[in-house]
């Protein structure tokens, strides 16, 4: 829609055992989303939205109403979604797809909005990974073992993923956690450059999964945009009209996105 923005936000990790006050968290994301619901265009979920995800054939996990709720009034009024999936939320199939009305997209992906086409990915699919993550991702997107973990009743699928989930955020120090999202970074900035060396039409790369909130600047290169989250920094992209990226904070005090 001409005059409105394109908005990007990813790590959201709703319902995640080891954060306090969930609903309260729910509803600023609701107040967000509220917030940017006159003058957006589209939204890009890159990923890891919600802490643990699984579409069963005919049922799906409690929870996420008001946030779920608020994607759907965006969706009526005009907004054109797209839910990315990551590393948290990897089982997103037609549900919401259905119900919602938005696009689910699975790994790295080009887009064009507001004129530029644009690199986005959740992050986990790109750069070179680790050898047991790349197996780990290649068991939560093979076909057979989705079958396989739907057969087990969820009374025990659910606590072992959220228990893995909170187990790996947890059992790191700050300091270990940061490491690992410096050398991710890295990574998939050595990725950008390859990618953008073989596509040099790409005019912006945009990554969740590292939560870090950083803008990458280089010559010869289109900038590189990391997300953040929402777990401490509440933080997301816009592009406007005019092909201007800005990465921003959302301000809870005066309830706007500033």
């Amino acid at each position: 829609m001409a005059g409105k923005n394109t908005y990007f936000i990813s790590d959201l990790h709703l319902g995640a055992k080891y954060m306090t006050d969930h609903l309260m968290r729910e509803k600023r994301v609701c107040r967000f989303l509220d917030s940017i619901k006159q003058d957006a265009a589209e939204l890009y979920l890159l990923g890891d939205i919600l802490d643990y995800w699984y579409e069963y054939k005919y049922v799906v996990p409690r929870g996420y109403i008001r946030f779920l709720g608020k994607l759907a009034e965006l969706a009526d009024a005009g907004v054109k979604i797209t839910w990315v999936t990551g590393n948290h939320d990897v089982w997103l199939f037609d549900y919401l797809r259905d119900q919602i009305g938005l696009t689910v997209l699975y790994g790295h992906t080009e887009i064009v909005t507001q004129g530029k086409r644009i690199l986005i990915a959740h992050g986990d699919d790109v750069g070179v990974q680790p050898t047991m993550y790349r197996f780990t991702r290649w068991c939560f997107y093979n076909k057979v073992c989705q079958w396989l973990y739907a057969g087990v009743h969820p009374r025990w699928t659910y606590p072992i993923a959220t228990g893995w989930s909170n187990e790996n955020r947890t059992s790191r120090s700050p300091e270990k956690l940061k490491a690992i999202s410096e050398n991710a970074a890295t990574r998939l900035l050595d990725f950008s450059r390859q990618y953008h060396s073989e596509h040099p039409d790409v005019e912006a790369f945009v990554y969740g999964h590292l939560h870090i909130a950083r803008v990458n600047n280089e010559e010869h290169m289109p900038p590189v945009i990391f997300l953040g989250d929402w777990i401490s920094l509440c933080t997301y992209a816009v592009l406007d009209p005019e092909g201007n990226f800005e990465l921003k904070y959302y301000k809870e005090s005066d309830n706007s996105a500033n």
